[in-house]
C-alpha cells in the first residue's frame, strides 16, 4: 500500500518520539524511587538533664525594720549605712533624761511603799492592826515594784542593739532627731542565707509533688543573677505556699540560697533554674516531627516498609530535640530526613541510623 508523503512524515517523527518517551518514562520511575530513598532513625532511651527557668526575687531571711521604743531625741547613731553588725551591738541611743528620772521617782515610790509595809507588818504582830491592813499595804508595794520595773524597761529601750548579725539599711533618722514611739530608725538584713521566691504553675507543681524521691537528690537548683552570671551556690526548695493564686494559676515556691560573701543582697532579682534529670527518657531530633494544628507528629515505618503518621506527646523541648512522653517505642523507627516526601501509607526504601550517631550530632544533647 502506498503511503502519502504527509503520514510518512508522521510516522516518522512518532517513531522518533517512543524512545524519548521511553525515556522519560524511566526517567520518572526512577526519580520516584530516589523520591523514597529516606532516612531514618529510632528514639533513644536516656537519662536527660531538663531545665526550667522562672523570675525571681531574692529576700533576706531576716530582714527587719529597727524602730523606737519610747519617745524622745536621737543622742547617739552608732552605725553607719551598710556596716556589718553583730548581735548585741549597740545602733543608738535615745536621750534618757526624762526616763532616769521617772526610775527615780518610781523607786523612790517603791521604797516608801516598801517602809509602810513593815511598818504595819511589825504592828500587826504586835496585835495592834489586823492582817488585813498587812495584805493591802503588800499590794501596794507589789503594784509600785512593778511600776519602778516598767519604768526600768523604758530606760532601758533608750539603747537599741542589734537582734542578730546583720547589715544596717539607711539611716533614716541623725543625731538630735525628734523621733515618736514606732517610728522607724532603720533596716537590719540577715544575709548570711537568702530566701529565693518564684511562681510555679500548678501542672509543674503536680510533676514537683509526684516525684517518687522525697529529697529530690536528682534536682539541682542555680540561681543566675541580674548581669547573666551564675551565683556560685547551689540552692535547695526551703518551702511551698499553702494556697495557689487563682488569677494566675500559680504557687509560690522558695528556694534557699547560702551566702557566705555577702554577695546577694535583700531585694535583688534574678531567674531561679531547676535542673531534673529524667531517667531512661525517649529522646528523638525535632527535625524528626511535624506539626498539625498545634500536635505533633511523626512519621513511623512499620516492618514492611509502610509509613504511619502517628500523634506523640512532647514532655520536654530543648533546643534541638525533644522528651517524648507518649506515643513512641524505643524500637520504633522514625523517618528523620525526608519528611516532605513521604505520606501516610507509603511504602519507602530508606537507610537507618543509630540513634546514638543522630543525636551526637545535635546542637543540644542529653548530658
Amino acid at each position: 500500500m502506498k503511503v502519502s508523503p504527509f503520514r510518512a512524515i508522521v510516522l516518522a517523527l512518532f517513531s522518533l518520539s517512543l524512545p524519548a518517551c521511553q525515556r522519560l518514562n524511566g526517567q520518572e520511575e526512577q526519580a520516584e524511587e530516589e523520591h523514597h530513598m529516606i532516612t531514618v532513625t529510632s528514639p533513644q532511651a536516656k537519662d536527660v538533664i531538663t531545665t526550667q527557668q522562672y523570675v525571681c526575687q531574692i529576700r533576706s531571711q531576716r530582714h527587719i525594720n529597727v524602730c523606737a521604743f519610747v519617745n524622745g531625741y536621737v543622742e547617739e547613731v552608732l552605725v553607719r549605712e551598710g556596716q556589718a553588725v553583730k548581735a548585741g551591738d549597740l545602733m543608738f541611743k535615745i536621750l534618757p533624761t526624762l526616763y532616769k528620772a521617772k526610775l527615780d521617782a518610781e523607786m523612790a515610790e517603791a521604797q516608801l511603799v516598801g517602809l509602810e509595809f513593815n511598818n504595819t507588818k511589825k504592828l500587826c504582830d504586835e496585835k495592834v492592826v489586823s492582817q488585813q491592813e498587812v495584805a493591802i499595804n503588800q499590794a501596794k508595794l507589789s503594784k509600785a515594784l512593778a511600776t519602778a520595773k516598767l519604768a526600768q524597761a523604758e530606760l532601758n529601750f533608750t539603747v537599741l542593739r542589734a537582734s542578730f548579725d546583720g547589715i544596717v539599711d539607711r539611716l533614716e533618722v541623725r543625731q538630735g532627731s525628734l523621733i515618736k514611739e514606732g517610728e522607724v530608725l532603720t533596716s537590719l538584713s540577715d544575709n548570711s542565707v537568702m530566701w529565693v521566691y518564684f511562681n510555679v504553675p500548678e501542672a509543674r507543681y503536680l510533676d514537683y509533688m509526684a516525684d517518687p524521691d522525697p529529697d529530690k537528690a536528682e534536682q539541682t537548683i542555680t540561681l543566675e543573677l541580674a548581669n547573666g552570671n551564675k551565683f556560685q551556690y547551689a540552692g535547695k526548695i526551703g518551702a511551698i505556699e499553702a494556697n495557689f493564686n487563682n488569677e494566675t494559676g500559680n504557687i509560690p515556691f522558695r528556694a534557699d540560697f547560702p551566702n557566705p560573701n555577702g554577695l546577694l543582697r535583700h531585694g535583688q532579682t534574678g531567674n531561679v533554674l531547676i535542673h531534673n534529670v529524667l531517667k531512661k527518657a525517649l529522646v528523638i531530633p525535632q527535625r524528626a516531627t511535624f506539626e498539625i494544628l498545634d500536635k505533633q507528629f511523626v512519621y513511623v515505618v512499620d516492618k514492611d516498609n509502610v509509613v504511619h503518621q502517628r500523634e506523640i506527646t512532647i514532655q520536654n523541648e530543648q533546643d534541638d530535640i525533644f522528651v517524648v512522653k507518649k506515643g513512641l517505642a524505643a524500637n520504633d523507627k522514625i523517618v528523620l530526613d525526608g519528611i516532605q516526601q513521604v505520606r501516610d501509607g507509603n511504602k519507602v526504601e530508606y537507610e537507618f541510623r543509630r540513634p546514638q550517631e543522630v543525636l551526637a550530632n545535635q546542637k543540644h544533647h542529653a548530658e
